[in-house]
């Protein structure tokens, strides 16, 4: 495999939310505004970096007995980094996040890259792999947040800037949301309709008639 493949791969091919479907519970739970998305997105880039960095440099030390263990030592380090800057720069964004900051710990996505990559390939490979897995999840939350907050609100919240509170407000949507996208239930509802629309897409790649 090529090292673009290696990083492709997590874009498209096993993309971690809308191919492999691991990773759903923030994909769910944080995805009402883009910001939520991008924040909980950067956070799994950085986590599944580490940890895939350190389970590579570290595989022929770890007893078999204690990988798993051994794994989630390593990945709950990077996430308690993670928590403690967002609490400390991003108070705002780690109020939103909440728990799920702390979840990424179990987050199937980055346990399932350190067992089945990582712990298997070289440091180079490893932070590609950790790179297009973290970027196809940080697209997929963003894509999912984005038809929810579009819809269901009516805005499109990004950072602040200066006098810009980060608040894109759409004429017509921001009047009359389809709320229900904003609930549980839509995000229940944008998954399900983007993964209809994937799997039709690679059907239609593939040359097989729905």
């Amino acid at each position: 495999m090529t090292a673009f493949q290696d990083f492709s791969k997590g874009l498209f091919k096993e993309n971690p939310i809308f191919v492999i479907l691991l990773g759903l519970c923030p994909a769910l739970a944080v995805s009402n505004q883009v910001v939520n998305a991008l924040g909980m997105g950067a956070g799994v880039i950085f986590v599944l970096l580490g940890s895939n960095i350190f389970v590579s440099l570290l595989k022929n030390f770890i007893p078999e007995k204690v990988r798993i263990p051994s794994y989630i030592v390593i990945i709950a380090s990077f996430v308690t980094i993670v928590d403690l800057v967002l609490q400390a720069y991003l108070p705002t964004l780690s109020d939103s996040l909440g728990v799920f900051v702390k979840l990424i710990v179990v987050n199937c996505a980055i346990l399932g890259r350190a067992e089945a990559f990582a712990n298997r390939n070289n440091i180079g490979r490893s932070i590609l792999d950790a790179l297009g897995m973290g970027i196809g999840f940080t697209l997929g939350l963003v894509l999912i947040a984005l038809v929810r907050e579009v819809f269901g609100a009516g805005t499109i919240t990004i950072f602040p800037m200066g006098s810009f509170d980060g608040v894109i407000r759409i004429p017509g949507l921001v009047d009359a949301p389809v709320m229900v996208l904003a609930l549980a239930a839509g995000a229940l509802l944008v998954m399900g309709y983007l993964k209809a629309f994937f799997n039709w897409l690679e059907m239609r790649r593939k040359g097989v008639r729905a």
